[in-house]
Formats: C-alpha cells, structure tokens, sequence
C-alpha cells in the first residue's frame, strides 16, 4: 500500500498531520460509510478528515470528500443534524501525530518514521494521556520537516488514465 495523505489535527494551538483515521473505527462500528471517490493510491479511503482536541475531546470538524458520482460530501451527510462538528464518541485508541524532520521514508501506510512522534490516547472520544516519544535526530539539514507522502497514482476518472506524481 502507498503512503497515506494524512487527516488533520488542530491542537496544541498548531495544525498537525496525525496517522490516524478515527472515522474509520466509526464506519467499522456500524455507521454507513458512503461510496467515497477513491482518485489515488495516496488516498484509498476517499476522504480526508479535519480534527480537534478542544477541552481534552476529540471532534470532527470538516469531511473533505467526494461520492464516486462526484456529489461533495458535509459533515452533516455523514451526521444529520451535526453540520459543524461531530464528539467523536465512537473513538479510543491512540492518535499518532509525526513530528519534527523525516528519519526514514516508507512507501506504505503511515510507517515513515520521524525525530518525534506524539501519542495522545484517547478514550470514547476523551484525552486521557499524551506522550512524546524520541525517535532519533536527524543529521540532514535537507531532510524534508513533517510529514508527507513521497509518490502516489493519480487516478482520472472522466479517462480512466493514470498520473504519476
């Protein structure tokens, strides 16, 4: 699998880019996930999820996302009556947010490894604890600085035709 384009995250006062996909437990649980355009292999689930912790709770915020048939997608198609942000109730395990330079690229997922992570465990939607782990300095004053995805196939669908980026 390619590497992912990252959700994001507002916390801390910053925007982040987390490798983490919280909606997916959410559809996993039973919510019905749409028919998402899937245009990349970058971008496999179809959508790309805006995020906050706001007073220790995880939300969804906004749903970047477009049906097969090309209808955008709002958060209030996926909760009715939630247009502005969503409790991410249906949520625990641990939001992994990469930070600092890149260490070491993998072209699968979200394996690349970077000098820091940040590990915020969540519970039924609620911080419960963050970590900062230590993954190593990286030497290169070149070395790209946060995450990013290194190459992906772009997929056409009016000409079904490929490009590589």
């Amino acid at each position: 699998m390619t590497a992912q384009i990252g959700e994001t995250l507002h916390y801390d006062g910053r925007e982040h880019t987390m490798c983490s996909e919280p909606l997916g437990d959410y559809f996993a649980l039973g919510g019905e996930k749409p028919a998402f355009l899937e245009n990349c292999t970058a971008h496999w689930r179809g959508y790309i999820g805006t995020w906050e912790i706001r007073d220790g709770r995880l939300y969804l915020v906004n749903i970047d996302a477009r049906l097969r048939d090309g209808t955008k997608v709002t958060l209030a198609d996926l909760f009715p009556g939630f247009p502005e942000r969503v409790f991410a109730h249906w949520y625990s395990g641990t939001v992994r947010i990469p930070d600092g330079k890149q260490l070491l690229y993998v072209h699968m997922g979200y394996c690349s490894k970077y000098e820091r992570d940040i590990l915020v465990r969540i519970e039924k939607g609620v911080v419960r604890e963050t970590e900062v782990r230590i993954n190593g300095k990286q030497d290169d004053p070149d070395a790209p600085e946060g995450y990013s995805v290194d190459a992906m196939t772009v997929f056409h669908p009016e000409s079904g035709e490929r490009e590589n980026k």
